[in-house]
């Protein structure tokens, strides 16, 4: 298990993570991870209000709440990244690339 902070960013190698006030989430493979294996992570609305994130694995990111009022979790493919912000009820994707349709 690994996670690296500084102020406001974060660095995970971990199978799962939930957020906290970081800023900027780092995602990187964990030991033992295999090809089809994704890290998931999972954003606290109540404390995470504006992150980007990098993914160099892939990924799904959920919450209670949806993404763009139409989606319930995000898949990140290895190298993409993506902005979101929390307004309301809602997870609002400001910019991204590498997003599978979910």
């Amino acid at each position: 298990m690994s996670i690296f902070k500084t102020s406001d960013s974060v660095v995970v190698s971990l199978p799962e993570y939930t957020t906290k006030e970081e800023k900027t989430l780092i995602i990187r493979g964990f030991e033992g991870q295999s090809e089809n294996d994704k890290v998931k992570i999972t954003l606290n609305h109540n404390i995470t209000k504006h992150i980007t994130i990098k993914s160099l694995t892939n990924a799904i990111v959920d919450s209670p709440q949806s993404f763009d009022t139409e989606y319930d979790e995000l898949i990140l493919n290895k190298f993409s990244s993506v902005e979101l912000k929390n307004i309301g009820d809602v997870w609002y994707i400001l910019s991204s690339d590498g997003i599978t349709n979910s």
